[in-house]
């Protein structure tokens, strides 16, 4: 692939609600452009952007993927993303080096949740944007319909830039608005122009002017023109439409059948005219490093070779054998063979110059999110890609001592490869919890784990750390003594229990009472010792004992037989008596969850968190048709929110999540705790 100045590139994210066709698409662009000697089929398995063994198997996109299209002499990277909504650390990552984003809708449904979330996506990066209604072949479409759902969702400045030639399975060309001219594509990757059919005349009357009307709002000359009722001619409806879009004034919308091959090459031509290149948006952070190298590193993957890194250079020219620094992990990195990379295709490459994107292998310090820049005197990195939190955890065990020895470097190297993902211990469960988007997203890279890196793991949910802790005071003897010949054991000690404030700073007192020596002070420590460990261990649920005093009132000592470890087993004798009688509980932690969810879901969500033994603390509306509730709700309850957040709001719900504090659980949620844990109990015995 020869070399393109960033005049002749452009970068544009495809976005997209799962299924709208993003992938078809960009194989029937290779196929037109040369690239590919047939057209790829995403049912088939033969796509080019498609090829994971994930993928292939669930039919759908999971990792953002570059897709070259060479194009009238311009250079079109496609950046790929996922649809489903599990997947958005990729959408984001990809637009994050994207000038543009393309827009996929389907004419039978035309806006859905996943248009929406993406539209948001693009909102952030203040990113140029142009439309395609694709599926106009299908049965039940309609392109007046899927148009009208986009004004109504995103404006009227959401207007058409061609108008379809024939519906559903007529469906064969386009009429482009600007040069009033029309095509059809017929005959695999074959481009007739023909003659307007009479039918559409109006509609294209109609339709230019809104187009007009709202590009010349991008240009105050062309408005005066516009104004004054002077008629304008292609060329200048062309530059106002390329200066509307590039300015965000505007937003195309193209009609299209990427499946069928219709409308594709116009889409590549309209790709070319209006969207940005890469000299045109260079973003302020990258202007700072002038002419030297600097390039943001915005995927990593696993591969044969160790790593891919995948990298768009925002100055400079980077080529093989080059030695660049790494500004976060203070890193020299020799930069081997550059690759071009195009699905599951790559091109070696002589060089990479500013604006474009290529990968490279082996690079042993560098993650996604990093800045490699050309010197070491350079400190500023560009800025970091915005990944969400995650929302949804799973706590994982191996299933063998082969794969325990396997699975720390399996579950670091995920991480790497998946910002979203994050891997961590509990202190108290010693459970090893992962954390990602959704139920789906784990599930996939449990089975990347096994698939890629040979560790089999078993998924159970998270042990919830409960509390135990006593409601009234109680008092009790505890007396250890033993004789075995020689020196025996004895130690005796009285203990007063009594419930300290829950939620306070302390969660345990020791009182030593102790007058007149009744129990000698070397034997102190022992009785605190036996005493921390009892709690530790717990008494009704295996969980730990907290907000507890105890004070040591009274004992008794032997002068031979009493030791240190005498008394502290007095102490845990003493402790399994008193609290009993001391009315014990079981605590629960309870989160404050920040909920986003929009207006017409509001008493759904509610209803849920009151299912979920939930407090309503408040709402408030946040704008664009979205509010905020807050509440406490009990962490065991939570466990499967993300999914079922996602089901009641199909997706366009958000939330998270902070520790409140410990309350107490409710008797039958107490009962269900406690024999549980006499279960499991009996099950190691």
């Amino acid at each position: 692939m020869k070399v393109y100045r960033a005049e002749q590139i452009r970068n544009v994210a495809l976005i997209s609600h799962v299924g709208a066709g993003k992938t078809s698409l960009v194989d029937a662009a290779l196929y037109d452009s040369g690239a590919a000697t047939r057209q790829g089929k995403v049912d088939e398995g033969s796509s080019v952007a498609d090829y994971d063994p994930d993928e292939l198997k669930r039919g759908m996109t999971l990792h953002a993927k570059v897709i070259p299209v060479e194009w009238k002499n311009t250079k079109i990277n496609f950046i790929d993303t996922p649809g489903y909504a599990d997947f958005v650390g990729e959408v984001k990552a990809g637009l994050r080096v994207a000038d543009a984003a393309l827009v996929v809708v389907t004419a039978e449904k035309g806006v859905e949740v996943g248009t929406e979330l993406t539209w948001q996506y693009a909102d952030e990066r203040n990113l140029p944007r142009m439309v395609l209604i694709n599926k106009l072949d299908r049965e039940n479409t309609s392109f007046d319909n899927a148009l009208k759902s986009l004004r109504d969702r995103f404006g009227l400045n959401v207007v058409p830039l061609q108008i379809p030639i024939g519906e559903q399975s007529g469906f064969r060309g386009v009429v482009d608005l600007v040069s009033q001219k029309g095509y059809t594509f017929e005959g695999g990757n074959k481009v007739q122009e023909v003659a307007i059919p009479d039918e559409l005349k109006d509609s294209i009357s109609s339709y230019r002017e809104q187009l007009i009307e709202s590009a010349v709002e991008s240009d105050d000359e062309m408005m005066e023109k516009f104004l004054e009722g002077e008629e304008l001619s292609d060329e200048e409806v062309l530059s106002v439409v390329k200066k509307g879009t590039r300015g965000g004034q505007l937003i195309p919308v193209l009609c299209g059948a990427g499946s069928k091959n219709i409308g594709v090459q116009a889409l590549l031509d309209a790709s070319v005219d209006y969207l940005p290149d890469a000299a045109d948006v260079l973003p302020e952070d990258a202007k700072e490093f002038g002419n030297n190298l600097s390039m943001f590193v915005f995927k990593t993957a696993a591969a044969q070779v160790g790593t891919i890194s995948t990298f768009r250079v925002y100055t400079g020219t980077l080529k093989p054998d080059m030695h660049v620094y790494n500004v976060l992990t203070k890193a020299d990195e020799r930069i081997g063979q550059l690759i071009t990379p195009r699905g599951k295709m790559q091109e070696p490459a002589t060089e990479i110059p500013a604006g474009d994107i290529g990968a490279v292998a082996k690079l042993a310090n560098t993650h996604t999110g990093d800045t490699l820049v050309g010197s070491k005197d350079i400190t500023s990195a560009l800025a970091p890609i915005n990944f969400p939190e995650p929302c949804y955890t799973v706590a994982v065990f191996p299933k063998s001592q082969a794969d325990l020895d396997k699975m720390s470097n399996a579950l670091t190297r995920v991480v790497e490869e998946d910002r979203t993902l994050r891997v961590t211990r509990d202190p108290e469960t010693a459970e090893v919890l992962l954390a990602g988007m959704g139920e789906s997203h784990l599930q996939i890279t449990i089975e990347g784990i096994k698939r890629k890196y040979g560790v089999d793991l078993e998924v159970r949910e998270p042990r919830i750390s409960y509390r135990e802790t006593i409601r009234k005071k109680a008092r009790a003897n505890g007396r250890h003594k033993r004789q075995s010949g020689g020196h025996g054991q004895f130690g005796d000690v009285w203990l007063e229990i009594e419930p300290l404030p829950v939620g306070g700073e302390e969660t345990f007192v020791f009182d030593d009472k102790i007058v007149g020596g009744v129990v000698p002070g070397q034997y102190i420590p022992g009785v605190e010792k036996g005493v921390r460990d009892s709690l530790k261990r717990g008494f009704v649920s295996g969980n730990p004992m907290v907000y507890v005093k105890v004070a040591l009132v009274d004992g008794k000592y032997h002068p031979v037989d009493s030791s240190a470890q005498s008394f502290e087993i007095a102490a845990s004798l003493g402790m399994q008596e008193a609290v009993p009688q001391a009315n014990p509980t079981i605590l629960e932690p309870v989160m404050t969850v920040t909920i986003t969810v929009p207006e017409s879901n509001m008493g759904d969500v509610m209803s849920d968190i009151n299912t979920k033994r939930g407090r309503v603390l408040g709402m408030a509306p946040v704008g664009d048709g979205m509010q905020q509730i807050t509440a406490n709700v009990p962490q065991a309850e939570l466990l499967h929110y993300a999914t079922d957040l996602r089901s009641i709001t199909q997706g366009r719900g958000s939330f998270k999540m902070e520790f409140y504090q410990y309350e107490e659980v409710p008797a039958n949620v107490q009962q269900e705790i406690i024999a549980q844990h006499k279960k499991a109990a009996e099950a190691k015995k």
